[in-house]
C-alpha cells in the first residue's frame, strides 16, 4: 500500500467517526434540552402552612399564604409587608419573589430560607415553623 492511499485512508476514517459523533452528539445534546423542559414544568406542590417562622441568629419571618391563590404570598419581614409571586424554578422547588424589592423565599417542608435576590446572600436562615403559631391554609 503507498503512503498517499494509507494517509487517504486514514483522513477518511477520521471524518466518517467524526459525522457519527457530531450526529449522536446533537440527538443526545436534543435529548437532553427535552429532559429538561420536561422536568422545568414539573414544579412541586407543598402545603405549608401560614404562619411565624423562626430562623437562625433569632429572626422571625411571617409567612401568609393565599388560599384563592397558591402562586403567592404575603412575606411580614422587618416591620415591612411584601407580595411574592411564586417563579418556576430548575428544581422545582416552590421560589417566590418580590423582584421590585429583591426579596426571595425558598420553600421546603423542613426548613425555608429567605434571601437577598439582589446579591445572592440570606437574609434569613432555616427558618421553621414556630410550634405555637401555626394555621394550615
Amino acid at each position: 500500500m503507498t503512503l498517499d492511499r494509507l494517509i487517504t485512508l486514514t483522513a477518511l476514517s477520521g471524518m466518517l467517526a467524526a459525522c457519527s459523533t457530531t450526529g449522536s452528539q446533537q440527538t443526545t445534546d436534543a435529548a437532553r434540552q427535552e429532559s429538561a423542559k420536561g422536568r422545568q414544568n414539573q414544579q412541586l406542590k407543598f402545603k405549608l402552612a401560614s404562619g411565624v417562622y423562626q430562623c437562625e441568629l433569632g429572626q422571625s419571618v411571617e409567612i401568609q399564604r393565599d388560599t384563592r391563590n397558591a402562586n403567592q404570598i404575603e412575606v411580614n419581614w422587618q416591620g415591612s409587608r411584601h407580595t411574592l409571586q411564586r417563579y418556576d424554578s430548575s428544581s422545582g422547588l416552590p421560589r417566590y419573589e418580590d423582584r421590585q424589592n429583591g426579596l426571595l423565599w425558598i420553600d421546603l417542608p423542613w426548613k425555608s430560607v429567605l434571601m437577598d435576590s439582589n446579591n445572592g446572600r440570606p437574609l434569613a436562615n432555616e427558618c421553621k415553623m414556630a410550634q405555637n403559631k401555626t394555621k394550615n391554609s
